[in-house]
């Protein structure tokens, strides 16, 4: 086993409810599980209607109250929040032959790590504000849709650019699936959600999107919590 891997004996918990940042964690760790014998998780829905998120028991999870969240029973109950954090922590800790990661080599790795952020700092936020105007503000303004729904599109592009002649961000030749593909791919498959690309996404990056969903555990990971 590499530094840091894990044996499992225990499911590692998964708090969760049926959002793009839930997905996200709920794939890599159905992939893992594909690979492995013996890794496995278990899934603790979290009441969006209850406020269960805010709940004192779950802060003590993850203090900003929202999900994704994992507990590691095989490493003294250790709590993960943050979807880019709980990725590359379930890969460092039970990936040791480096099926979603590039740990072997630094400048792999390391563009592993832009595109995460780029994704979790990028799209995922100016998608999530797309979303929130477009379907959940109480009254409709167009600036505030606008300037979000442009936003996604333009980082859009970024992501296009990178898939050209490319099956996944990161790697040599076509590329490797990996942890960075994991954080991306379920806001790019919801976009539509948010008035974006109902039809029309670059075609890179619908390509992109209908390999990775036409993986089986991408699939599995999908149904978890819907």
């Amino acid at each position: 086993m590499s530094s840091g891997a894990v044996k499992p004996s225990k499911p590692i918990k998964l708090y969760v409810s049926g959002t793009p940042n839930g997905q996200m964690a709920s794939i890599l760790l159905e992939e893992l599980k594909a690979v492995y014998p013996g890794f496995d998780y278990e899934v603790i829905p979290i009441d969006f209607s209850k406020n269960e998120q805010k709940e004192e028991w779950f802060l003590k999870i993850n203090p900003n109250g929202r999900i994704p969240a994992i507990v590691d029973p095989n490493r003294n109950d250790f709590p993960v929040f943050e979807t880019a954090a709980i990725l590359q922590y379930l890969v460092i800790h039970y990936d040791p032959e480096g099926h979603f990661h590039f740990r072997s080599q630094p400048d792999k790795e390391s563009e592993v790590m832009q595109w995460m952020f780029f994704a979790h700092g990028g799209i995922g936020p100016m998608q999530g504000q797309a979303n929130h105007f477009y379907r959940y503000a109480p009254e409709k303004i167009k600036y505030g849709i606008d300037r979000y729904q442009n936003e996604t599109k333009r980082l859009y592009g970024v992501l296009d650019r990178r898939l050209q002649g490319r099956e996944f961000l990161v790697g040599d030749g076509k590329g490797k699936y990996s942890i960075a593909d994991s954080k991306a791919f379920p806001w790019v498959l919801l976009s539509p959600w948010a008035g974006v690309f109902a039809k029309d996404k670059p075609k890179s990056v619908q390509e992109w999107q209908d390999r990775i969903f036409a993986r089986p555990a991408v699939q599995k990971g999908l149904q978890v919590r819907r």
